[in-house]
């Protein structure tokens, strides 16, 4: 006969119920398995596991386990110590032999030892002076929620590898890794989940704490920003943000470029120009030595002539900014310094940064190494390289635990990298603190 196969579930206080409706009707293992749709053994070891010892409520002593055969001719007296007594222990009325004797063994029906292990549907269990097993379907449930709960909590690991865990995770948090950088490269040796992990540095086990955890601080509530200065300018016509979805729909492989300038110090003289490119996240970081249209000019020529036009063509085939005046000069920007276009810039809607999202996400690592409000006046482009060659190591959920260098390595010309002198950091080696740039 075919067995229902059961719904590989936890047993539920219906079934429990059910359990011990059928224990009193005396039904087998198989027959209540069939009732809740669970296999006869599941039936046993809940009934085995859960089953309360029950003590006699009676007058009168327990027979003795170890006495069944004479209980009724024992003759051991002063038990309770009281030496003036007459009469033997086994006939007092004011104490049993079971709280008082340490020779007493409760006597144990015969029938317990076989299923169904209970005395649920047993037609003596009323009168019946001996030890007694019950089912019930809340104090099982209770067990059961008391089980749940209590597996839990608490910290499911040894002492050494508490400390192996907190050796390979405290240092490179502190060099300002993420997790998920972390876990990319280390996942095997944590032999935990990052959820898991979470849950350990929120309950203190280990050096670090929730504060060292970037993505744990709440960001501050943007303040709305005023609409003035919002009108297109002439240089923006035909090339806004719905003009760029139009182009993209014609062109879903185009290969897209976000631009943007990351400003420091107020007053300060020096800004970072950052070119980000959607397929890999990679970011190129340009030294600026003024927020102008000419320095801007002088970067996207010195691209064109590193990579090549064709190259850069295809690498920078869309460039899509936002209406800042150091990326007025649209048509200048488009125009190779060869012949013909060389790319074709986009510009977002006023106060819109989500529009181009991928290089707002990467201006996040570059603000754990320098504070919003720091100056850039003490760089070189050396260390904005270095700046850059340590976020482009870094790796991310959002790219399949690789690094923005090393997709860039399989999708984008390996021209790019050459140029900008970039090169990868071992992934224990990433840092993304202030001590990097000093």
């Amino acid at each position: 006969m075919n067995k229902e196969k059961g719904n590989q579930k936890h047993l539920t206080l219906s079934d429990r119920i059910n359990i011990e409706k059928g224990l009193i009707n005396n039904d087998s293992f198989a027959e209540i398995g069939r009732s809740i749709r669970k296999d006869p053994t599941t039936v046993s070891k809940e009934v085995r596991r859960n089953a309360q010892i029950k003590e006699y409520k009676g007058f009168g002593n327990i027979p003795c386990e170890a006495n069944r055969d004479i209980h009724n001719r024992c003759v051991i007296m002063h038990v309770c110590g009281d030496r003036e007594c007459l009469q033997t222990c086994r006939t007092c009325r004011k104490f049993r032999c079971s709280d008082i004797c340490k020779a007493y063994r409760p006597q144990q029906c015969a029938k317990l030892l076989k299923a169904p292990y209970v005395c649920n549907g047993c037609g003596k269990r009323v009168n019946c002076m001996m030890e007694k097993r019950i089912y019930s379907s809340k104090y099982a449930e209770d067990r059961y929620r008391d089980l749940l709960v209590s597996t839990r909590e608490g910290i499911n690991q040894t002492p050494e590898s508490i400390q192996r865990m907190n050796d390979i995770l405290t240092p490179l948090i502190k060099q300002g890794q993420s997790l998920a950088h972390i876990y990319a490269t280390h996942a095997g040796e944590l032999k935990c989940s990052r959820r898991t992990m979470y849950t350990y540095i929120d309950a203190g086990v280990f050096d670090v704490r929730n504060i060292d955890l970037r993505r744990k601080v709440k960001y501050k509530k943007r303040k709305k920003p005023t609409e003035t200065g919002a009108k297109d300018r002439k240089y923006r016509v035909g090339h806004n943000y719905e003009d760029f979805r139009l182009f993209v729909e014609k062109h879903p492989d185009a290969s897209i470029v976000e631009m943007d300038c990351v400003e420091g110090k107020k007053n300060g003289k020096k800004v970072l120009l950052t070119f980000t490119f959607r397929r890999t996240a990679l970011m190129l970081i340009f030294l600026l030595e003024a927020q102008t249209k000419e320095e801007v000019h002088r970067v996207v020529d010195w691209l064109e002539e590193k990579l090549g036009t064709e190259v850069f063509r295809k690498l920078f085939e869309v460039i899509l900014t936002d209406g800042g005046g150091e990326f007025s000069g649209r048509e200048y920007l488009e125009a190779s310094s060869v012949k013909g276009r060389r790319t074709t810039v986009f510009y977002c809607d006023p106060y819109s940064f989500w529009q181009k999202g991928c290089c707002e996400k990467n201006y996040e690592y570059i603000r754990y190494v320098r504070k919003k409000g720091e100056t850039f006046d003490d760089l070189t482009q050396e260390k904005t390289n270095l700046l850059a060659n340590h976020i482009n190591s870094t790796k991310r959920d959002s790219l399949n635990g690789l690094s923005p260098f090393k997709l860039s390595q399989l999708l984008l010309d390996e021209k790019l990298l050459t140029a900008m002198n970039y090169h990868e950091i071992m992934p224990d080696e990433v840092k993304l603190t202030p001590e990097l740039l000093k």
